[in-house]
């Protein structure tokens, strides 16, 4: 395992995979996605600027980058695009859902789960896919590239108010479906905008297949948030998003405790793989 897209002493970290790929029995690598792949989403400009990025250098005051950090991200997306050929679930850094088409933003220099997508519709012959991103800070990147795009319904569970700031009750439309959360919020609340919320709105919409971004920082030991998620909680929401469509699918996003983080991932794991 090469350690790409070193970070220093940064919540987003080398050893969240080094501990998770160190939980599993067996794993696959990957290849990197190609530029084509990841201008489906990304302006070719920022993703030269990433690619030339020589030393260490801060995209933006929570984001850093290095000389390998263009690798490690065409790495990460290529993870995504394996995840979503095989019904997998990609195990990859840095995380996405934050990044933005022309810029980085929030640990993510590349959108995997919206390269995924697009490739999905592009070479795997999906017309409609929904992205269920249940990290706990609002995929605010992943909602910029698919703004004004009918075909691939996003929604996003979070944490409200909260970084990154957008995802609010009034920030919806056709096609986007944000679901605030309070602080303190848990299984049971989840349980309940999934049944009230999510799984009505997802159902109407047919996707072919889901994507998940699986984030695990609302977990109730994690550092970065405030919710109260248990590992149950995970193995739930895992179960359910599998139910949502006939593909499922799921990327890596945040979740910065390492102690419990490959636990959390092994529920999703039993989660998404439970007879539904």
């Amino acid at each position: 395992m090469q350690r790409l897209h070193p970070t220093g002493p940064h919540p987003e970290s080398a050893e969240r995979l080094q501990v998770l790929l160190g939980s599993l029995e067996r794993w696959n690598e990957c290849g990197p996605a190609t530029e084509e792949d990841v201008a489906r989403c990304h302006d070719r400009a920022y993703i030269e600027r990433i690619r030339e990025i020589s030393s260490p250098t801060w995209l933006d005051p929570d984001t850093v980058g290095s000389a390998t950090s263009y690798d490690g991200a065409m790495l990460s997306a290529g993870a995504a695009i394996e995840a979503a050929r095989q019904e997998g679930f990609a195990l990859a850094r840095p995380p996405g859902h934050h990044a933005l088409s022309a810029r980085a933003m929030g640990f993510c220099l590349f959108g995997s789960v919206a390269v995924a997508a697009r490739y999905a519709q592009a070479e795997l012959g999906v017309e409609r896919v929904a992205i269920v991103d249940w990290d706990v800070h609002h995929g605010n990147g992943t909602q910029e590239i698919f703004w004004e795009d009918p075909s691939v319904f996003f929604v996003s569970l979070h944490q409200w108010p909260f970084y990154p700031g957008s995802g609010g009750p009034g920030e919806q439309n056709e096609t986007t479906l944000n679901v605030p959360l309070p602080a303190g919020a848990g299984d049971d609340d989840y349980a309940a905008a999934l049944s009230e919320k999510v799984e009505p709105a997802v159902a109407a919409f047919d996707p072919e297949l889901v994507l998940v971004s699986a984030g695990f920082d609302a977990h109730e030991q994690d550092p970065l948030a405030m919710m109260e998620v248990t590992e149950n909680g995970f193995r739930e929401l895992a179960r359910r998003s599998a139910a949502l469509a006939p593909r499922v699918a799921a990327v890596l996003e945040g979740g910065y405790n390492l102690e419990t983080l490959p636990r959390l991932v092994h529920a999703a794991l039993e989660g998404f793989s439970a007879d539904v």
